[in-house]
């Protein structure tokens, strides 16, 4: 391979290739300011750019977060108010978004296409390198004081802000705040003491000045990285970089790094407290948590090793300490915060139990150590840390992409090291290092040492006991009513008319319509004009029909075995998706659930089961439903991947009871701390839930009504009668599918497909007969949705639903566009920069064949709920560009078009045509997209939304319930 040459302004520092990634890693330097580049240059044309700034606030007001959103909102080359969305429908990107991590800020993109790459990158330099972070923007995405009633200047005040909403949702979440918590006790005097994001009780603290002010002694190319992938040269990245940012600076001395954390000389105990609902019990919801602060993470050698001793102790059931967290009386189920936290400089090893109470602090604790001590003093299995370095090995090799960039995943893998002055290339290349380790593990004492000199003998270690406040919500809002009270007291009339003043400017700004042309664009013509889809064989493994699928993907294999379902009575069909979740948990071929988890780590990367059902392409009360039990493998276990699974399928064991009551409690741990999160998803898939039998399912297996399900599941679970009789509903239901036809899908590299054809021939032997009349059925009464679903969050996520069409139906593609179209053109405004949620839109669901409405941590309902009606209206009584069209078809081929891993795309090829979105029907749907006028979108609109009626389902916390009332909607209670 010759040396790359780079540009005229730029320096080769030093190259390496890396074999197993199939990339070379070009590591420049900008002469001028010292700026670094790290090309990763790889045979994709899925080309990624991204800029990070090391940026280590020593508060929590969130000013590297603001900052991050404030940037986005104009710069010095694209004056206008929102460049970023506004790319967003001007582009056929593949990703578009900014991050802010605890001591870094990134801005990243990626794109097939050239002239949008450019395009892209144009926009970003500017944005990043010259924002106008006007103080109106900065009271919008920040944080502001209007008042509650803004004709009425003698209202109470109100804080408002985009950010200051996301972060109240985030810190809504029990585990965000656990997790802010311990990082603040285990960083006492460094950034990651601090919230990053920002606390929502402290982000009113930070100043516009003050963020001009962080921008300027951050976001200097002399304190940024860049990073790029794909098949574009370098070289012409750096000619960009240059002429849109670089050549206007200069070096400056900056020295922006992260410290070494001043050590403990003794471990510490710490207790705190998490908001939970006031009608929420509080009886075992307290957190448990040690956590540890290791070495640096930007040491690959000792990375790798912490990442050993972590997953030898807690990867699987098979590992000690996760095996005592599991078995444990003194909690529920392991914290979710157990593992290793490897972004910060410094890593931070942590494990506990939640589901606890604050009087068994001390028994968790010795129970842990204790584990740790036992493993200390007698070591493990050679063949659990053997089965570790195993799945090191996997991770490594595989190709992923599949709703995220492979290229950028990547870049955020290698950015800690680049951003902490380390090596990203060694980051990447762990080949050499998991040599040295596979020499270390020789030794019978290595993991022994390990355990003793990283965790027993290390004293910077701290407990904390986390417990839930019913009281806490309100503390806090009544803390904020007083702050604002106290603001109010002392406003003068001037001061009021200013508040007014900004109130009206900030209106005026976010109505104001820029000129799009500013902005640069591609458009219809650049779009292409095939969608590729792969495509496989059909031929026989043995007695069983199979797909077979040859795609890149670096020595791994992956098999899927998959069974049309039966008819299943309404009993069995409330514990599917509990039976697809724990087939894989437990026992199998004789053995005991942990010797079968053992065997799983030893020759798998990880098999997994589920349960899909989709709808009919051209029946909204028709459907598919299969049952897919799936792994994969590097090549070499390929036989041991398809043996396994067939013991999984044929001899899966539920007789182990503990192990059940042990998996239905941690199912419900983590359907609990979904909602914070996906709240949004839910309330859409609650409003839907009334229109068809696939989206009724959806809420009864994994929606809200889903959740209160497993909830009242576990919580019966107390009686050993109710859990043998769960225990024999999973048996039965694993029977059933034994008769039921099914066929395979084979995934891997061409030379390696002759030997899985030969391995599979003998396995899974089809049953005679085909299902015909006796196949799944979905039962579905169709109603009115109008719920409310009240938790603890701090703020609501809203969902408007209204039937509509499956997706073979002529009026799909400009229900889709339509989607786009208003996200676009009013929702985004109204919902985001006016209402202050931190997202919202709406889009067509072909699965549940309704339009769905939404909003994501939310501070207005009934607003949004209105928002939501407006939208339709606006589209009837206002004039419409001709670009706002061409903007939205522009976004959903994009969605269309997205790249996954080769993998990934072969199992989307297959599961589509399984369904009836064959590769014809995905093109035509595509092509008529391209087709879709303005007089369409109003067509549909008119057809399936104005005056049509409402499902509506929102997620909200208890204290809404006067504005609950007055919208009419159900009460319901997770």
């Amino acid at each position: 391979m010759s040396r790359p040459k780079p540009h005229k302004t730029f320096e080769l520092v030093r190259t390496e290739a890396i074999d197993s990634l199939r990339l070379r890693v070009e590591h420049y330097r900008h002469q001028a300011t010292g700026a670094e580049h790290f090309h990763l240059a790889a045979e994709d044309t899925n080309n990624v750019f991204l800029v990070a700034f090391r940026t280590v606030p020593m508060d929590s007001t969130g000013v590297a977060h603001i900052l991050e959103h404030t940037a986005l909102c104009g710069s010095e080359r694209y004056p206008v108010r929102d460049p970023f969305f506004m790319m967003t429908r001007r582009s056929l990107n593949t990703f578009m978004n900014a991050f802010t991590s605890s001591d870094w800020t990134a801005y990243p993109f990626a794109s097939q296409n050239r002239k949008d790459f450019e395009n892209l990158l144009r926009v970003y330099l500017d944005a990043a390198f010259f924002p106008r972070l006007e103080a109106l923007d900065f009271a919008q995405e920040g944080h502001r004081i209007e008042f509650a009633e803004p004709d009425k200047p003698d209202s109470a005040l109100v804080y408002k802000g985009v950010v200051l909403n996301e972060m109240k949702g985030a810190m809504s979440s029990p585990v965000r705040a656990l997790w802010d918590t311990l990082s603040r006790e285990l960083f006492p005097t460094v950034t990651y003491h601090y919230n990053s994001g920002g606390d929502p009780a402290a982000i009113p603290d930070l100043s516009h000045e003050q963020l001009v002010a962080f921008h300027r002694s951050h976001y200097h190319p002399s304190n940024a990285v860049f990073m790029t992938y794909g098949d574009v040269g370098a070289a012409e990245h750096q000619a960009l970089f240059e002429d849109c940012a670089l050549a206007r600076f200069t070096r400056l001395d900056l020295d922006i790094r992260v410290p070494d954390e001043r050590r403990y000389d003794a471990p510490r105990s710490i207790e705190d407290r998490y908001a939970s609902g006031p009608d929420e019990p509080t009886a075992e919801r307290t957190h448990v948590v040690l956590g540890w602060l290791l070495g640096p993470s930007i040491e690959l050698d000792e990375l790798l090793t912490a990442h050993l001793l972590a997953d030898v102790l807690l990867d699987n059931s098979a590992s000690p300490l996760r095996h005592a967290l599991e078995t444990s009386e003194l909690g529920t189920a392991p914290s979710p915060l157990c593992g290793l936290e490897d972004s910060n400089r410094e890593m931070v090893f942590a494990c506990g139990l939640e589901g606890s109470e604050p009087e068994r602090a001390e028994a968790v604790e010795a129970l842990i150590l204790g584990v740790l001590g036992e493993v200390a003093e007698n070591g493990v299995d050679q063949e659990l840390v053997e089965s570790v370095l195993h799945q090191l090995e996997l991770h490594q090799r595989e190709i992923g992409g599949d709703g995220f960039p492979y290229g950028l995943q990547l870049m955020v893998n290698a950015l800690p090291a680049a951003i902490h002055h380390g090596d990203p290339a060694g980051y990447l290349n762990i080949d050499p290092v998991l040599e040295r380790l596979r020499g270390r593990i020789k030794d019978p004492g290595y993991i022994q040492g390990l355990v003793r000199t990283l965790l027993l003998e290390n004293p910077h270690r701290v407990r904390l006991t986390f417990r839930p406040d019913p009281a806490l919500g309100e503390e806090r809002g009544r803390a904020e009513a007083e702050r604002l009270a106290a603001i109010a007291a002392k406003l003068d009339e001037g001061e009021r008319a200013r508040l007014l003043e900004q109130a009206a400017a900030l209106e005026a700004r976010q109505g104001q319509q820029d000129d799009p042309e500013t902005l640069p664009k591609v458009g219809i013509e650049d779009i292409p004009h095939e969608l590729k889809i792969p495509t496989g064989e059909q031929r026989p493994a043995g007695a069983v029909p199979a797909s077979w699928y040859a795609a890149g993907t670096n020595g791994l294999v992956y098999q899927q075995l998959i069974v049309d379902l039966p008819r299943i009575e309404e009993g069995l069909i409330d514990v599917m998706p509990l039976f697809a979740s724990y087939l894989t948990e437990v026992g199998s071929a004789g053995r005991d659930y942990r010797a079968t988890q053992a065997r799983q780590a030893a020759v798998t990367g990880g098999i997994s089961a589920s349960f899909r059902v989709r709808g009919a392409i051209d029946d909204l009360m028709g459907g598919h439903g299969v049952f897919v039990l799936g792994g994969k493998a590097l090549a070499r276990n390929q036989a041991a991947l398809a043996e396994l699974l067939e013991e999984t399928f044929t001899s899966a064991r539920f007789d182990e009871l503990p192990r059940l009551r042990e998996l239905v409690a941690q199912s419900r741990a983590r359907a609990e701390q979904s909602v914070t999160d996906h709240g949004h998803m839910l309330a859409m898939t609650a409003a839907s839930s009334g229109i068809n039998p696939v989206g009724a399912l959806a809420q009864h297996w994994g929606g809200l009504a889903g959740i209160r399900r497993l909830k009242a599941l576990d919580d019966g679970m107390r009686e050993d009668s109710a859990l043998e009789a769960f225990a024999e509903r999973l048996a039965g239901l694993r029977e059933l599918l034994q008769s039921a036809p099914r066929q395979l899908l084979v995934i891997g590299e061409q030379e390696q497909l002759g030997a899985m054809e030969e391995n599979l021939a003998g396995r899974f032997a089809q049953p005679a007969r085909p299902l015909n009349g006796h196949a799944f059925r979905l039962p579905f009464a169709a109603r009115r949705v109008q719920d409310a679903w009240t938790t603890s969050s701090a703020v609501n996520f809203c969902a408007r639903a209204y039937a509509a069409v499956p997706p073979e139906h002529a009026d799909a593609p400009a229900l889709t566009v339509l989607g786009a179209y208003l996200r676009n053109n009013f929702l985004h405004r109204a919902i985001r920069e006016q209402g202050g949620a931190y997202g919202g839109g709406a889009g067509y669901d072909g699965d549940s064949g309704s339009f769905r409405f939404f909003s994501y941590r939310d501070p207005r309902l009934a607003e949004t709920l209105e928002d939501f009606d407006r939208s339709i209206e606006w589209l009837f009584g206002a004039p419409q560009e001709g670009r706002f069209l061409e903007e939205s078809i522009l976004g959903v081929i994009s969605r269309i078009d997205q790249p996954a891993s080769p993998a990934g795309e072969a199992r989307a090829a297959f599961h589509n045509a399984l369904h009836g979105r064959t590769p014809e029907q995905r093109r035509r749907f595509r092509a008529r997209v391209l087709e879709v006028t303005l007089e369409d979108l109003r067509r549909v609109a008119e057809a399936y939304l104005r005056g049509k009626q409402a499902h509506t389902a929102v997620v909200c916390p208890t204290s809404a319930a006067e504005a609950v009332d007055k919208l009419g909607l159900k009460v319901e209670k997770l």
